[in-house]
């Protein structure tokens, strides 16, 4: 009987008991990589602080960059075979990797998963392209309404997972249909109906698939008042946010009747430190990465403004950066 064939309990102990056998399990998943991917697309104990902008993680034991949806498909249905945990980036913006780091395989999409073409006023982009790209090449051929996205840290695929947003405008606006492999290595279609998309949420948040291809719906417009709009957004966003120190973006979820940077701000709370992680002096919705900070350092930072902001204005704030991995 080979290690995967056993019983789910029985495997689960000999991961805790022995990592001889947990080694070689995911030796004969590596194998199976390899004989369709090339050496640089799948790195072993790499730190994930290399993999985020907020400079923060701990390693992750395979990580996979995907060059097409075909490859995609097949170490999904690898990871189903052998019955690994499976973790999905983006660009890795908003986001914070626990120091323990993540078990099992991560996928993240970037630069070959982010080609882009045009089919009249739809664009069809590939998940791994950063946003600013996305909407460069929408004002390059006339087409508005991605205008808020040139600013935003994270890729299309990311966008759609949390429906991001900014400047009175969101994913959930343009987008028109999307692309996926479920968690048994099968492709789906969904449309913009089909996606759920609220504020901040998405119907893959709960169901767990990759999304790897989406399609967008824009209008045509003069390039000039495209970048004229970008521009702006452009100064607004660096005038005011810590660009210029690593982050996840924007911490906390806008609380119904109130902005949280604005709440955080009133208590006082600008430049409160716990370890290398700080409240920014220049935007107080952003914990930003003042050196060397850890995943726990953050995570108590955001518990502490919690607490704060609660405590005199009895407004509860929640975090909009996703948590992920082991402590």
């Amino acid at each position: 009987m080979v290690f995967r064939d056993l019983p789910r309990q029985a495997r689960d102990f000999i991961f805790d008991k022995g990592k001889f056998l947990q080694m070689k399990i995911n030796e004969e998943f590596i194998r199976d990589c390899r004989a369709f991917l090339q050496a640089d697309q799948l790195l072993l104990e790499e730190p994930m602080s290399r993999q985020t902008t907020f400079e923060i993680g701990g390693p992750a034991d395979c990580l996979i960059f995907p060059q097409t949806i075909e490859e995609v498909c097949r170490v999904v249905a690898l990871v189903q075979e052998y019955d690994l945990p499976l973790t999905v980036l983006g660009n890795g913006s908003n986001l914070l990797v626990r120091d323990g780091g993540i078990r099992g395989v991560v996928l993240k999409f970037n630069g070959p998963m982010s080609e882009m073409r045009l089919e009249g006023s739809h664009i069809i982009v590939g998940a791994g392209a950063h946003l600013k790209d996305v909407s460069e090449f929408a004002a390059a051929h006339g087409l508005t309404g991605l205008e808020y996205a040139c600013g935003i840290p994270g890729s299309i695929g990311g966008a759609i997972f949390m429906n991001a947003g900014a400047y009175d405008g969101e994913t959930k606006n343009v987008a028109f249909a999307v692309k996926t492999v479920d968690r048994q290595g099968a492709i789906k279609s969904y449309s913009k109906e089909e996606m759920e998309l609220g504020y901040r949420h998405s119907i893959f948040q709960a169901n767990g698939e990759l999304i790897c291809e989406v399609e967008l719906s824009l209008e045509p417009g003069n390039e000039k008042d495209i970048r004229a709009k970008m521009e702006d957004f452009t100064q607004r966003r660096e005038s005011k946010q810590p660009l210029e120190m690593p982050s996840a973006g924007s911490t906390f979820k806008r609380p119904k009747g109130y902005f949280a940077g604005t709440l955080i701000d009133q208590t006082g709370l600008k430049g409160l430190k716990v370890g290398g992680a700080q409240v920014s002096t220049k935007h107080a919705g952003f914990v930003v990465n003042a050196g060397g900070a850890t995943a726990a350092d953050v995570q108590g930072l955001i518990k502490e403004v919690q607490r704060r902001v609660f405590e005199q204005h009895g407004v509860k704030l929640y975090p909009e950066v996703r948590m992920i991995g082991e402590d």
